[in-house]
C-alpha cells in the first residue's frame, strides 16, 4: 500500500480507490455490497474467505480512521477454524502492519478509508 488518507487509498498496480481487498498476489476495491457488509456487524467471513483462497496466511483488518467499522464474530471464528488470529486496528495503523507483513509472508487485508 503506497499511501492512504481520508477516503481515499493508493495501491500499486490498482491505482486509487475508497476500500481495498488485497491478497497474495493483488487484489481489487473492496466492494461492500458483495457479502452484505455494515459498519455494524461488520466485516463478513465472506470478506475474508477470498483472501484465504488466495493463499494469505496472515490477514489484516482495518477498521475504519474513526474505528466504526466492527468484525463480525463469525467472521472471528472462520479465521481460528483456519489457525489465523488477525491483526485489526484503525486503517493507519493496519496499512503499517500490512506492509511490514507483505514482506516476509502471504499477507491479506481488508482495508477501509473512511469512519
Amino acid at each position: 500500500m503506497l499511501a492512504v488518507s481520508w477516503g481515499r487509498m493508493e495501491v500499486e498496480g490498482l491505482g486509487t480507490g475508497k476500500d481495498f481487498m488485497l491478497h497474495p498476489g493483488g487484489g481489487r476495491p473492496w466492494d461492500w455490497s458483495e457479502p452484505g457488509t455494515r459498519h455494524s456487524p461488520g466485516i463478513q467471513p465472506e470478506d475474508v474467505e477470498e483472501l484465504l483462497r488466495h493463499g494469505a496466511t496472515a490477514i489484516v483488518l482495518s477498521r475504519g480512521m474513526q474505528l466504526q467499522l466492527q468484525v463480525d464474530p463469525r467472521t472471528l471464528e472462520h479465521l481460528d477454524r483456519h489457525g489465523i488470529t488477525p491483526y485489526i486496528a484503525e486503517t493507519t495503523q493496519a496499512v503499517e502492519r500490512y506492509n511490514e507483513l507483505v514482506a516476509t509472508q502471504p499477507v491479506g487485508g481488508l482495508f477501509h478509508s473512511t469512519c
